[in-house]
C-alpha cells in the first residue's frame, strides 16, 4: 500500500493528510479555512494580471450598452 499524501497547511504549514474523507484539505481545519477565506475577502491575497488588463476590459472601442 503506498504512503498518504502530505501536504503543509497553507495557512498555518501544519502537515495535512491529503484524502477524501477531509472535508478541510488542503487546510489542517475549518479554522485554518475560514482564515483563508477572510483573507480572499479583504483583498489581502489577490490574483496578479498586467497593469495595462482593466483597459482592455474596459475599452471604450465598444458601443455602449441600452439598458
Amino acid at each position: 500500500m503506498s504512503q498518504p499524501l502530505i501536504v503543509d497547511c497553507p495557512t498555518c504549514g501544519a502537515p495535512v493528510e491529503w484524502k477524501a474523507a477531509n472535508a478541510n484539505r488542503p487546510f489542517c481545519s475549518d479554522r485554518c479555512k475560514l482564515i483563508d477565506l477572510g483573507a480572499w475577502a479583504s483583498e489581502e491575497h489577490k490574483i496578479p494580471v498586467s497593469p495595462d488588463a482593466e483597459d482592455d476590459l474596459y475599452s471604450e472601442d465598444l458601443p455602449p450598452r441600452g439598458h
